[in-house]
């Protein structure tokens, strides 16, 4: 019989709650947070901040989740996620960080289609493209990427090998 694993989507608000108040003021729409997401399987959280990482569920920098959601059931054998995490380790380097098109939030889609066939919820996903389309947010851009670009090419430390 093979054995299933839970697969959860921890999302946190890296804006600690500022998104909300600001934004409307700022975009002239309401947006909740600034989403970052990580996925948990077989007790290791799997996200990608300085490279795809691994921690113990809830003990990152970024604290607590705001919110857990169950994105279901998988019989993906921790030897094949292992392998998978490898082969996409190549995409997901600090340097190919882009806060709007290349983020946490898309290898968690990658990896929650991969162990379980299912999506993120859209809020998240979509939030970087509803933020540019805001003359706020095209002004931002630049800016922003600007102020990223020396934490991003920082040197990757190699993360602890949980799975």
């Amino acid at each position: 019989m093979e054995e299933s694993y839970p697969v959860k989507l921890y999302i946190y608000d890296i804006s600690k709650g500022l998104a909300k108040q600001l934004s409307p003021q700022l975009l002239g729409l309401t947006i909740d947070g600034v989403w970052h997401t990580s996925v948990v399987y077989k007790d290791v959280e799997i996200y990608y901040g300085n490279g795809v990482q691994q921690s113990v569920p809830g003990k990152t920098h970024h604290g607590i989740p705001l919110e857990v959601v169950d994105m279901g059931e998988t019989n993906v054998p921790p030897e094949v996620v292992k392998e998978f995490l490898n082969e996409i380790s190549e995409h997901y380097t600090p340097e190919k960080y882009d806060l709007f098109d290349h983020n946490c939030n898309h290898m968690s889609q990658q990896l929650c289609e991969f162990l379980v066939g299912k999506s993120i919820p859209n809020h998240i996903s979509s939030l970087p493209q509803t933020v540019l389309q805001t003359p706020f947010g095209q002004m931002l851009r630049p800016m922003i990427e600007q102020s990223l670009r020396p934490t991003v090419t920082a040197e990757t430390l190699q993360p602890a090998n949980l799975i």
